[in-house]
C-alpha cells in the first residue's frame, strides 16, 4: 500500500506540455539567478547561531553545507527539467513513489515553509529593533516585547517577540490583498543584499581588528559534536543549510535554458561554489575581526543555541559584545571595529530585503496547499479565492497566524533547525525519485540528465541523513511528530478524498480501472 496510488507521469507531463516555454537562458544568467536565491536570509540571521555550535569551525560547516547542497541540486535539476510543474518534490515524489509518501513530502513542506517564513521574521526582528529602533530612532524596546520567553529558548526577561509577529501579519495582509513583489523589485533587493555582504567582506579582512589568533581553536566543539548535540562543525552545517535553500529555483529553470545538458550543472554548481566562497569569506571576516568562539558549558559542550543556558550567559557583561550574542551579527560586527554607519547600512539592507523572503516562503506554502487541494487531498475550501481580491485567503491567513505564533515565542536558530528538517527530508526524497524514474520512465525526454547518477543519487540521500541527524534532537524529533500528525489527517480525510484514489487524473480523463 505504501508504494500504492501513484500518480501516472504521463498525465502530469501533458499539463505540463500545454506550457511551451522559450529557452533563452544562458549559464551566465543562471550563475547569476541562483546567487540571487540563494544568498538571503542565512548569512544574515544564522551567523551568531552557525559559530555558537562550530566557533571558527562555521567556515567548515558552510563547506560541508554546499557540498550537500550541489549534490542534491543536480538531482533537482533532472527532475524538474522532466516535471516541469508545481508541486516541487511532493509532485515528483507522487509521480514515482505513491500518494502515502507524496502527501508525508508535502506536509513536511508545509512545515518547512512556515517555520522558515517564521525563522526570516525574528531575524528581520533582531535588525529592526537594532538597527532601526536603537541605532537610528534611539528606542531601546524592552525585552519583553522583542524576545521569545527564555524558558523556550528567548532572552532574560522576554514574553514575545512583537515586531517577528507585526512583519509576519504585514506580509500575511499583502498576500491577502492581492499584492506580489514584482521581478525588478526583487532584482533591486538582491543587488542590496549582494554589495552588503561585499562591503562586509572589504571592510573586516584587511581590518587593523583583524587577527589570525581569534581562529585558535578552529574547532573547539570538534567536527562532530555527537548525536542530537547540533553542535560541532557538522552540527553547525545542519543548522546554517538553511542559508543555501532557494536553489531549487535554479533547477526549475532548465525548460528555458539553453543547451541544458552543459549549461544546467555550471549554473548550479557555479552559484552554489561562489555563494560557499562568499559565505565563508563573510564568516572568516566575523570570526577574525571581534571573535567566534563559542560560550561552553561546563562539559566542554557549547551551550545550545536558543537554549535557556546561553541566553543567561549572554546576559553576563563580559559576553555582552559577543558574536555569538548578537541579534544582527553582521551589522553588530562593522560596528565594533569602527564602521558604525557602514554597519548601520547593512542593518538597514537586512531590514529592507529581508520581508521579501517572508513574502515568497509564505507564497511558496500557498502553492503546496493550492496543488494538494487540486489532487484532493485537502479540503477545496482551504483554497476558496476571496471574491474582491482574487487570492486563496483562506489558507493565507491560517498560514499567517501559524507564521507568526513561532516567530512569537521561539528563537531563530530553533525555527532553522526544525526549517532544514523538513527541506533536508524533501530533499531525500527528490533524488530517490530521480533515481526511480531513471528505471521506470527511460524513454520519457529529459533536457538534463544528471551526471553519474549511480555516485550523485546516493550521496545526496547520505549527505541529507549525515545532516538530519546532526540537528538537535528537538528538532529531529518536530518532523515525526508533525509526520504523525499528518498520516493522522490522511487517512481521517485525505485517502477518502483523493481524485487519484476516484480515478481522476489531471488530464481530464478518468483512470480505468479507479485506484483504492
Amino acid at each position: 500500500m505504501i508504494f500504492g496510488r501513484v500518480k501516472p507521469l504521463d498525465a502530469i507531463l501533458a499539463t505540463a506540455e500545454r506550457k511551451s516555454l522559450h529557452r533563452t537562458l544562458g549559464w551566465f544568467q543562471l550563475t547569476l539567478f541562483g546567487i540571487g536565491c540563494v544568498i538571503g536570509t542565512g548569512i544574515f540571521v544564522l551567523t551568531a547561531a552557525g559559530a555558537q555550535k562550530a566557533g571558527p569551525g562555521l567556515m567548515l560547516a558552510f563547506a560541508i553545507a554546499g557540498a550537500i547542497c550541489i549534490v542534491a541540486a543536480l538531482c533537482y535539476a533532472e527532475i524538474a527539467a522532466m516535471i516541469p510543474v508545481a508541486g516541487s518534490a511532493y509532485t515528483y515524489t507522487y509521480s514515482t513513489m505513491g500518494e502515502l509518501l507524496a502527501w508525508t513530502v508535502g506536509w513536511a513542506l508545509i512545515l518547512e515553509y512556515a517555520v522558515a517564513a517564521s525563522a526570516v521574521a525574528v531575524g528581520w526582528s533582531g535588525y529592526f529593533s537594532g538597527t532601526i529602533l536603537n541605532q537610528f530612532l534611539g528606542i531601546h524596546l524592552p525585552a519583553w516585547l522583542s524576545a521569545a520567553p527564555l524558558a523556550l529558548g528567548g532572552a532574560p526577561g522576554g514574553f514575545i517577540n512583537l515586531p517577528a509577529v507585526l512583519i509576519a501579519g504585514l506580509i500575511t495582509w499583502l498576500l491577502m490583498i492581492g499584492t506580489t513583489e514584482s521581478a525588478r523589485v526583487n532584482a533591486v533587493l538582491v543587488a542590496i543584499k549582494v554589495v552588503a555582504l561585499t562591503a562586509f567582506i572589504a571592510l573586516t579582512l584587511p581590518s587593523e581588528s583583524f587577527d589570525a589568533g581569534k581562529f585558535n581553536p578552529f574547532l573547539p566543539a570538534g567536527v562532530f559534536g555527537g548525536f542530537g548535540t547540533g553542535v560541532g562543525a557538522v552540527g553547525a552545517a545542519a543548522t546554517i543549510f538553511f542559508a543555501y535553500v532557494g536553489f531549487d529555483a535554479v533547477s526549475t529553470a532548465a525548460e528555458e535554458t539553453k543547451n541544458p545538458q552543459r549549461n544546467v550543472p555550471i549554473g548550479l554548481i557555479g552559484s552554489l561554489l561562489f555563494c560557499t566562497v562568499f559565505y565563508i569569506l563573510v564568516a572568516a571576516g566575523a570570526i577574525g575581526t571581534i571573535g567566534g568562539q563559542p560560550i561552553m558549558g561546563p562539559n566542554g559542550i557549547p551551550f545550545p543555541t536558543g537554549s535557556e543556558e546561553l541566553a543567561r550567559q549572554c546576559a553576563l557583561p563580559q559576553y555582552a559584545d559577543a558574536l555569538v550574542c548578537s541579534n544582527e551579527a553582521l551589522a553588530h560586527v562593522l560596528r565594533a571595529i569602527g564602521w558604525s554607519k557602514v554597519g548601520n547600512m547593512l542593518g538597514i539592507a537586512a531590514f529592507l530585503a529581508l520581508p521579501s523572503v517572508i513574502l515568497i516562503l509564505m507564497f511558496g506554502q500557498t502553492r503546496i496547499f493550492f496543488v494538494m487541494s487540486r489532487d484532493g487531498l485537502l479540503p477545496e475550501r482551504l483554497s476558496t479565492v476571496h471574491p474582491k481580491w482574487k487570492t486563496p485567503h483562506v489558507v493565507t491567513a491560517l498560514t499567517g497566524v501559524g507564521v507568526a505564533f513561532a516567530a512569537a515565542f521561539l528563537p531563530v536558530g530553533q525555527l532553522a533547525d526544525i526549517a532544514n528538517a523538513g527541506t533536508l527530508y524533501a530533499f531525500m526524497m527528490v533524488a530517490i525519485a530521480v533515481m526511480i524514474l531513471r528505471r521506470t520512465a527511460r524513454d520519457h525526454k529529459r533536457d538534463f540528465r544528471t551526471p553519474a547518477l549511480w555516485l550523485v543519487g546516493p550521496l545526496t540521500i547520505v549527505g541529507c541523513v549525515f545532516l538530519f541527524f546532526n540537528l538537535p534532537s528537538a528538532a529531529m524529533l518536530v518532523l515525526p511528530i508533525w509526520g504523525a500528525i499528518g498520516l493522522v489527517i490522511y487517512f481521517a480525510y485525505s485517502r477518502a478524498h483523493s481524485h487519484v484514489g476516484r480515478g481522476i487524473v489531471d488530464s481530464g480523463e478518468p483512470l480505468d480501472p479507479p485506484l483504492h
